[in-house]
């Protein structure tokens, strides 16, 4: 029970971060989950982001697997409603009070304002990951080489996965 009530208390404080996107708040994640409450270690947060990224819906489902780490079922749902609850009632109120702020002259000034952030934090989440995964040369080589053949064309990154499993399964066994 009272891994439950530490579960509600951090992921209801990371539902507030997530302007931006999921990745946004995955930088705290790994501090509270990882360095603070030791629930699981830094390459089983990864594994679970990394899943949630694969499957399909909301990539941040991934913290159902925590949830269910720490405390069992009863856990991931506690969770899912921690996490997803704040957040949703919260863009509800501001939705609805946007609306009626159409005209404010304030307005275009706080969504330009607004947009550094949410980039500052996706870009602090991914060097978050990054410090996580890209441990010797040829990790870096070959996140390298995908961000290069990404930036260069319209490719599907569908390829880019498989090809990276394939070769990670004989490079990082």
């Amino acid at each position: 029970m009272n891994q439950l009530f530490g579960l509600i208390a951090v992921f209801a404080y990371l539902s507030l971060l997530t302007v931006g996107g999921g990745m946004a708040a995955f930088p705290e994640m790994k501090t509270l989950v990882v360095d603070t409450y030791h629930w699981m270690t830094f390459p089983q947060l990864i594994h679970l982001y990394s899943v949630g990224q694969m499957a399909p819906g909301p990539n941040m489902m991934m913290i159902a697997g925590v949830g269910q780490w720490v405390a069992g079922p009863v856990g991931a749902l506690v969770v899912v409603l921690a996490f997803f609850l704040p957040t949703g009632l919260f863009t509800l109120w501001v939705g609805r009070l946007w609306k009626r702020l159409d005209h404010w002259r304030w307005r275009a000034s706080i969504q330009r304002g607004l947009a550094p952030v949410s980039i500052g934090l996706l870009l602090a989440g991914a060097i978050s990951i990054g410090k996580g995964t890209l441990t010797g040369f040829d990790s870096a080589l070959l996140c390298a080489g995908v961000c290069g053949i990404l930036l260069a064309t319209r490719m599907n990154p569908l390829p880019l996965i498989g090809g990276c499993a394939v070769i990670g399964f004989f490079l990082f066994r």
